[in-house]
């Protein structure tokens, strides 16, 4: 069993050495299929594909929750935030990384009242998600409404393509 094993590391290794162009090249063998599919597998869990993780400051105590969706046309994200205004958030576009950060600050201890239970969070948050394809920077809409952020970015229209003859 243990050369098994050896032979199937060894048979990676050798997959990994060869040329990229061997990519392209039709699979025929049961085994190199499967290699391939590890290797496509493997590539799905790279970082590229996931929001990017950001050191978080000392003072960052909470991280509110995102949906990131898309249509046709835009990309769309949606941050839970309840308990702030509108001027609290910051949100950058910077390449293909969108960064949201802020602060909340929760209302103090009324006098003559003992917390039995406190669950709310306060404090910065930053939260930095890597977009799948180009926005159109001048066009990104961000609206706060009943504890939301929505932050609408449109994809940037690509050229048609253009067919260039040969001389």
């Amino acid at each position: 069993m243990g050369g098994l094993l050896f032979s199937k590391c060894a048979r990676r290794a050798h997959i990994i050495k060869e040329h990229p162009m061997n990519a392209l090249k039709p699979i025929t063998n049961p085994a190199t299929l499967t290699e391939s599919m590890d290797r496509i597998i493997d590539r799905f869990f790279e970082p590229s594909y996931w929001p990017v993780r950001v050191r978080r400051p000392a003072d960052s105590l909470w991280e509110p929750s995102l949906d990131f969706s898309e249509t046709e046309k835009e990309f769309v994200l949606r941050l839970e935030a309840p308990g702030m205004a509108r001027d609290d958030f910051d949100v950058d576009v910077d390449g293909n990384l969108l960064t949201l950060s802020g602060k909340r600050e929760l209302s103090r201890e009324v006098k003559g009242e003992d917390y039995l239970w406190q669950e709310r969070q306060e404090g910065r948050f930053l939260r930095t998600i890597r977009l799948p394809a180009k926005v159109s920077e001048a066009k990104i809409d961000a609206v706060y409404k009943d504890g939301v952020l929505t932050v609408r970015l449109p994809k940037l229209e690509q050229a048609p393509k253009t067919k260039v003859a040969v001389k």
